[in-house]
């Protein structure tokens, strides 16, 4: 992750405004300043698809209304922050309640989404402290980490570290599994969903 140097700190609006049309970098805003993202190339972009493409055919197979976009932005709770998932389920049902959708492909209701996934790079500190606390704070119900290459720290993936998949349900606060090796993905969004983790994990060898 790499801060941009600007010389001061954003709104969200003014990151939207400021967003460069066509980029190829990825940009989000961390508590008003703008953050270069690593771009999801190689494996991670591999395994994003992959998981994308498994929950696409889940949702095609039961004939959601549900959908994953294209792009989607999450603002969280206040002005300041702005979040791009590596994947995201929307809410067929509630998504045009949500008042920043149509104009700026942005989310600012849990319950615009079904679940959020994020694919774990050089920046695991991201995806296990700040994108998990607000996730949790705005609503989102169910939130995947997938760190298959075993980087996060090992207050969250345990020793010895390992590829991990956590998924965290919301219960009032977030409640987590874990599934490592040939354990079945259980999510509560797809409850019939046929995936390992390892299947996920062997992509992005």
């Amino acid at each position: 992750m790499i801060a941009v140097k600007e010389p001061r700190l954003f709104t969200f609006d003014e990151f939207l405004s400021w967003y460069p049309e066509s980029s190829e970098t990825r940009y989000e805003l961390h508590g008003g300043e703008i953050v270069e993202m690593p771009k999801p190339i190689g494996k991670h972009s591999k395994v994003a698809g992959f998981v994308s493409g498994k929950l696409f055919q889940e949702l095609d197979r039961i004939q959601s209304i549900d959908f994953i976009p294209k792009e989607c932005v999450v603002k969280p709770a206040g002005d300041r922050s702005g979040y791009l998932p590596d994947v995201i389920v929307l809410n067929g049902a509630t998504i045009d309640d949500d008042p920043r959708w149509e104009k700026d492909s942005t989310i600012t209701k849990g319950k615009s989404a079904r679940v959020v996934i994020e694919v774990v790079s050089t920046n695991w500190e991201d995806d296990y402290a700040l994108k998990l606390d607000d996730y949790e704070t705005i609503g989102i119900p169910e939130f995947w980490i997938v760190d298959y290459l075993g980087l996060g720290g090992t207050q969250f993936i345990g020793k010895p570290k390992q590829p991990t998949i956590s998924i965290y349900h919301l219960e009032d606060v977030y409640q987590v599994q874990q599934f490592r090796g040939s354990d079945r993905l259980i999510s509560p969004t797809f409850s019939d969903l046929q995936l390992t983790a390892a299947e996920i994990f062997r992509i992005g060898r």
